[in-house]
């Protein structure tokens, strides 16, 4: 309801500022009446008018304004010229109009006013042919009585017309709508209001909007900057002034953002006609549904996104949903359904277009990109299908077959992505064969002003835009040195059963003390865990300072080209500190192409009988060359442990462990394999196993991996503790049936030993 109301009021204000042009329009043209550019204007006004109010259901104001467009459009085609009573017959159209708009405002109807006599007015100037010398022009009243009476085949008679004359305010205006019917003792509800809704809205240059955000920029830096200057000086009467200056600020912040803000439905009104457009020429038959309308989006980021929504639109209609004919065939409804859907989420806006087509063909996509060079035999053979997808983000990449008006230039989604990540977003694609394709935008919320988290690495200061930070995490003294784990070199972190892949900023930037990464036992570390493309990674730093507003200045020339940066900011101390760009840097550290950091929502998007078959496995290797592989799933920590701490309790090896008592099993021993020498000297690799309570360190050589894979082609092993052998990252690799190992140690342990998600049993 209330947004009805806010349609009607924006149909209200822009109608009453068209209708006052139109008033100076008219008497512009009656002195030039060869303007084709007022005519053109003229007739622009009223279509719109008529458009719009017939979309909203008012049936007087669409039929009175559509015999205006017809007088209009035969004077803009040259059928008729203007004359002075066809100017005044416009001239009372526009006050008809502006009648009935006074009774929607005030109402919420148009009224009882009969206007046929302004329609029949109208109808008659249409058809009347200019005399060869036409007379003088008569009075106003004068004019219109004659013509009405001529349109209804008859004549005013003298005393209809001293009527007239005594009245003109009547005849002209035969009723008045409700709210003006009563006397001056009961004021209209329109008379109640102190302005209308035309007045109480302003139109103001986007020109000096920008002017007017750059200047609250610059007093939001001013701000940071005696906030900081204060906190430093005991003076109770300057601290509750700088208290003061920063309420005031943020208010007028608010209220500035907030004059920039514009419904995301300012964007996708066009769309619908364009998808009916677009159907009809591809011969399908598509409907659009369209949900979160009223999500506010900064002015900018509008126009910004403006041309890359409307190519994906494109897109949907013409690759993505099918015929009519060949949705029958698959069983599904002849009609296709295009969503569009728009939310906040997390201080940023998603966008979603999602189709019930035909979905993305990943295998000519791949085709494709082999006879296009974009990617090797070798490459294609590995690639999953998210990243298959991804290759129609390239630049060029196009799988039409021929060029139409709507598709097949070669150019469009590497565009579309481009400009979207120009403004701080990310595109993701998800798609499923014959169930349709979702497309998901993320883009912040403006790009003026954002919250950050201030960070130092080797004494420089770094922002991180919020709406990237999950949390904070901080490891203390020995912490550090048992906590952060190595895999094949790379350090990741175990987040709640989760590996978090580390990034060190240090490292990145190749900055200070770049190739010091192992810290000591002495050693703080401090991790922002961040998100990047629907992935998290861990960002170490040397210190988390604070969050704090931050206005956004475009990178210079020379740090254009340098992905991890994305903007600068000035501090509250005048000195400047770059801006992180997450996802940027999430691929200078690869921490996005790493295979087994899938994201879970594209695993559901591959089905149940696709998540059964795919698992997370952790490799391990015990021995110069022997591998072994166990589901993650059943992993509780991976630990180092100093083999100094081990003790000995009812014969067996024991450490104290997070306030319980931990029993060690060395695997080596468990399956009769040689364990590499000096084991004894080096921190022991720990897997901790933990099941109804009970926990147990399985004790091996060397953690080697974390895989994503299929586990295909098992080999049966007859050996107790093994579910069999398989193929693993090329490498032959035994299954461990870890329950079972559990049990011939400790038979308190008593569970089922399947490999999750193998389908094979002990």
């Amino acid at each position: 309801m209330e947004e009805s109301q806010a349609i009607i009021n924006d149909f209200l204000v822009e109608s009453h500022e068209s209708l006052d042009q139109l008033d100076r329009d008219l008497v512009a043209l009656e002195q030039n009446p060869h303007s084709k550019e007022l005519l053109s204007s003229i007739f622009r006004t009223i279509h719109t008018i008529k458009g719009t109010c017939g979309f909203l259901g008012f049936g007087k104001l669409e039929k009175v304004s559509h015999v205006g467009e017809n007088l209009l459009s035969k004077l803009r085609d040259g059928e008729i010229t203007l004359r002075p009573v066809i100017t005044t017959g416009l001239l009372s159209l526009v006050d008809a109009v502006r009648r009935m708009l006074e009774c929607i405002e005030s109402l919420g109807n148009e009224g009882d006013e009969d206007f046929t006599e302004v329609i029949e007015l109208l109808s008659s100037l249409q058809d009347s042919q200019p005399p060869a010398h036409e007379p003088a022009p008569m009075p106003l009243l004068d004019e219109i009585v004659e013509l009405v009476g001529t349109a209804q085949q008859g004549t005013v008679d003298a005393s209809t017309a001293a009527h007239a004359e005594e009245a003109p305010h009547e005849s002209a205006r035969p009723q008045a709508c409700d709210s003006e019917r009563g006397n001056s003792k009961h004021p209209s509800a329109a008379d109640a209001r102190t302005s209308n809704v035309s007045d109480s809205t302003i139109r103001v240059d986007v020109a000096l909007l920008d002017k007017l955000m750059t200047r609250v920029g610059e007093l939001v830096l001013a701000r940071n900057q005696i906030l900081q200057y204060t906190s430093n000086i005991e003076d109770s009467g300057l601290q509750s002034t700088s208290q003061r200056l920063n309420l005031i600020t943020t208010e007028l912040q608010e209220g500035v953002m907030k004059t920039r803000m514009q419904p995301i439905g300012n964007v996708w009104s066009k769309f619908p006609r364009m998808v009916r457009d677009l159907a009809a020429i591809c011969g399908k038959q598509v409907r659009i549904e369209m949900e979160g309308k009223e999500t506010e989006l900064d002015k900018t980021i509008i126009e910004a996104i403006k041309d890359p929504l409307t190519h994906l639109v494109r897109n949907t209609v013409d690759h993505g949903i099918e015929t009519a004919e060949t949705r029958i065939a698959r069983g599904k409804a002849a009609e296709g359904c295009l969503l569009l859907r728009a939310f906040h989420e997390g201080g940023q806006v998603n966008i979603e277009i999602i189709d019930d087509g035909a979905g993305l063909n990943l295998e000519r996509i791949k085709q494709k990109g082999l006879e296009r060079g974009l990617i090797t035999s070798e490459q294609a053979a590995r690639l999953a299908d998210r990243d298959i997808a991804q290759l129609i983000f390239l630049p060029g990449f196009s799988t039409a077959e021929k060029i139409s008006n709507v598709s097949g230039r070669g150019v469009g989604m590497d565009v579309v992505k481009t400009n979207i990540e120009k403004i701080g977003g990310t595109v993701d694609l998800q798609t499923q064969a014959g169930l349709g394709t979702n497309i998901k935008i993320k883009i912040p919320l403006t790009l003026a002003i954002i919250p950050a988290l201030i960070v130092t690495a080797d004494g420089d200061r770094y922002a991180i835009p919020q709406v990237n930070l999950l949390e904070l995490v901080r490891l203390e003294g020995e912490q550090t040195r048992s906590e952060i784990e190595w895999i094949q070199g790379a350090p990741v972190y175990r987040l709640r059963g989760r590996l978090l892949p580390l990034v060190y900023l240090r490292r990145e930037l190749q900055i200070g003390d770049a190739g010091h990464l192992r810290p000591t036992s002495l050693d703080a570390t401090n991790i922002v865990v961040l998100r990047a493309d629907d992935r998290q990674f861990g960002l170490v730093v040397d210190r988390i300072n604070d969050t704090e507003e931050i206005v956004v200045k475009p990178l210079s020339k020379q740090l254009k080209s340098v992905s991890v940066y994305s903007g600068t900011t000035i501090m509250g101390d005048g000195k400047v500190a770059l801006i992180l760009d997450v996802l940027g840097l999430a691929h200078s550290a690869h921490v996005i192409a790493e295979s087994h950091d899938r994201n879970r929502t594209e695993s559901q998007a591959r089905g149940q009988e696709a998540r059964e078959a795919r698992q997370t496995l952790l490799v391990l290797g015990i021995g110069p060359t022997q591998r072994y592989a166990l589901p993650i799933s059943l992993v509780e920590r991976l630990e180092k442990i100093d083999p100094a701490l081990i003790e000995h309790a009812d014969h067996q090896e024991v450490v104290q462990y997070r306030g319980d008592i931990l029993p060690l099993v060395r695997l080596s021993n468990v399956l009769g394999v040689v364990p590499c020498e000096l084991l004894d000297e080096m921190p022991l690799q720990v897997i901790v196993y933990t099941e109804r309570g009970h926990s147990v360190g399985l004790v091996v050589d060397r953690i080697v991996d974390i895989v994503e894979t299929q586990v295909e082609n098992i080999r049966r092993c007859r050996r107790s503790g093994l579910l069999g052998t398989a193929v693993i990252q090329d490498h032959v690799t035994d299954l461990l049936d870890l329950p079972a190992i559990i049990r011939q140690i400790d038979p308190q342990f008593n569970f089922g030993s399947d490999l999750v998600g193998t389908g094979v049993h002990s």
